[in-house]
């Protein structure tokens, strides 16, 4: 299970930096659904670090209110439902 989620956090990290590289070469980018996608799977750490390492996002307050969102659920479902995967 650790290993799960050491590599979609950084899988989420990498994304985060190739929608930066994109944005800045002004090419197609990654949609913010799969950035939020990532981060919902369980790369939350991956794409925080992503955000302040690459300083992606940081300033575009619609994209941080669903970011907290699908924290946010996250913690719910933890709550909720960690006993049962901790098992």
């Amino acid at each position: 299970m650790l290993y799960l989620l050491l590599i979609i956090n950084l899988l989420s990290f990498i994304v985060f930096g190739l929608d930066k590289r994109k944005a800045i070469r002004h090419q197609r980018r990654i949609s913010e659904n799969t950035l939020l996608f990532t981060t919902f799977l369980g790369g939350t750490i991956g794409s925080v670090f992503a955000m302040l390492v690459f300083r992606h996002k940081v300033s575009k307050q619609s994209f941080l209110l669903k970011f907290g969102l699908v924290v946010l659920i996250q913690i719910v479902i933890i709550y909720f439902f960690g006993k049962y995967i901790i098992q």
